[in-house]
């Protein structure tokens, strides 16, 4: 499945599970530009999120569409792109797939406490660590029938990018 993500391969999961880390060296291992999806959030969004409350899915409508958008002018200029995301439910992953098989969903998995720690010691990013509960409540793990892989989070970076290229190759 994994070889069929010629457009995006959209890094996903919950605050603080590492999606912009694991996003830029996987973009760096794959030659792909990388999108940071949080870059693409209306100021609204970063308004509430900073003031500890919890993005609805009105909220994330008009985010998700931009990063859509994103994803499609990547396949219209054949050019491979790396999206981070959080993508935490079925309804989200099917506006950035649009339909089209060629974009993917590498979910970072970890346990709740470990991700709590990582909020804890994170500095200088909008997103409190307060909405962890919120984010956790509001996951939705990709199905079976969904196009991805899981990958746990509690390795090295650079382990968990071999993991997932690896992966790929196994596809």
């Amino acid at each position: 499945m994994a070889n069929n993500w010629a457009t995006a391969i959209v890094v996903m999961g919950v605050t603080g599970a590492g999606k912009s880390t694991i996003g830029s060296l996987l973009a760096q291992q794959l030659a792909r530009p990388l999108i940071e999806g949080d870059s693409l959030h209306p100021p609204s969004n970063i308004a509430k999120m900073s003031q500890g409350i919890p993005l609805n899915d009105d909220d994330r409508l008009p985010w998700l569409k931009a990063i859509a958008a994103r994803i499609d002018d990547a396949r219209r200029a054949s050019q491979p792109i790396i999206v981070t995301c959080s993508a935490l439910k079925r309804s989200y992953r099917e506006i950035l797939t649009d339909g089209h098989d060629d974009v993917g969903f590498v979910y970072l998995k970890g346990a709740k406490d470990l991700i709590a720690d990582r909020l804890a010691a994170r500095k200088g990013h909008f997103m409190p660590p307060q909405l962890l509960d919120s984010q956790m409540a509001a996951l939705q793990e990709p199905g079976v029938d969904e196009p991805s892989i899981v990958i746990a989070i509690d390795a090295a970076p650079d382990d968990i990018v071999a993991s997932i290229i690896g992966k790929f190759g196994s596809q």
